[in-house]
């Protein structure tokens, strides 16, 4: 239902799930897997499969924390699309990636929930994409200390509020892994 014309394809995009930037966080493993499982599937079912990854003065490019989590192997013929910013779209190449696959609606999984997540799914749904979070494929590191809440509730919160966000034209929804449909809306 994108409001990007011929724009009738599904991408799943996995944000962030580098080892310096999962290292700790809430669920990590059960997330990783999560994210796994998916990444297969969409595989599987000819959906695009596009990275995201980020660098800044404390996550350095080519470092081992820079690295995908070696759960994870993304193929040589799978797109990489390198940020700076929380918003995977803000100053990269992937509304390029995206236009060239046809795509108009994104599955989103990785980290962290109240970083790049929802900077991302704000991001795509602001430019016009249906954006889809997997409600049991994201997570957060443990942001207490400076004000914020668990991380299960940053994470139950998100899920929450983007279960229920809408726009004209577009489609938003937090659904489980086991939910995720690649070929419908959410």
């Amino acid at each position: 239902m994108t409001i990007l014309e011929n724009r009738p394809n599904t991408a799943l995009l996995v944000v962030d799930v580098q080892k310096g930037v999962v290292e700790g966080v809430h669920q990590r493993d059960v997330v990783v897997a999560n994210v796994a499982g998916l990444v297969e599937r969409a595989r599987r079912e000819r959906v695009p499969v596009i990275w995201v990854q980020h660098s800044d003065e404390g996550l350095t490019r080519g470092s081992d924390d820079w690295r995908i989590v070696p759960e994870l192997t993304p193929e040589d013929a799978e797109p990489l699309v390198e940020k700076c910013y929380g918003d995977s779209f803000e100053d990269t190449t992937l509304e390029t990636v995206l236009s060239g696959l046809g795509v108009g609606r994104i599955v989103v999984v990785g980290a962290e929930t109240d970083a790049c997540i929802r900077s991302t799914i704000h991001g795509a749904f602001a430019r016009g994409y249906d954006a889809t979070l997997v409600s049991d494929a994201h997570t957060t590191g443990d942001k207490t200390a400076w004000g914020a809440p668990p991380p299960s509730q940053v994470i139950a919160h998100t899920n929450l509020y983007w279960t229920y966000q809408t726009a004209p034209g577009r489609t938003a929804g937090a659904v489980e892994t086991k939910d995720v449909d690649f070929g419908g809306t959410p």
